[in-house]
């Protein structure tokens, strides 16, 4: 499991890109706060986790990298029922210290449309950038390996 990421997976990196593209900026993995997000805002005291669906047990009936492992079963479900329970904890003290936590699935990481929608209500309105880029319009577009998602705002 020493190959196991836990930082710069590739579903982070896609909602990385995504926020950026949509003009969010953020700070990574802050150690100060509980869980250490992916995404810290700290000015809006908002913070998003990116969780894997098999490491984090995507709870969603149609994800299907949510499964349960068949073999080694008396290693693998405690393992994973305690970092339910161990991200279950985080958001509980995130929500008590006056922060509000958004998680993200690595299944959701495939559609980014749908994704940039969820996060702009999550984070609220964003900052312009400058007064050039109210002449750029509504729409962005963010590309992740090889698909590219143009969206309108």
């Amino acid at each position: 499991m020493r190959a196991v990421r836990s930082k710069d997976t590739l579903p982070e990196l896609a909602v990385r890109r995504l926020a950026h593209g949509l003009g969010y900026r953020y700070r990574l993995h802050a150690s100060a706060l509980p869980g250490k997000p992916d995404l810290t805002f700290a000015s809006r005291r908002k913070v998003i986790f990116v969780h894997g669906c098999f490491w984090h047990q995507h709870p969603a009936a149609k994800c299907s990298d949510a499964r349960q492992p068949r073999s080694n079963t008396d290693y693998w479900q405690p393992k994973l029922a305690n970092n339910v329970k161990r991200d279950a904890a985080h958001i509980a003290r995130l929500t008590a210290m006056g922060w509000k936590s958004m998680v993200v699935w690595e299944c959701e990481t495939k559609q980014l449309q749908a994704l940039g929608k969820r996060l702009v209500r999550f984070l609220g309105k964003r900052a312009t950038l400058s007064s050039s880029s109210s002449e750029l319009g509504p729409e962005w577009t963010c590309v992740v390996g090889d698909r590219e998602t143009v969206a309108h705002g």
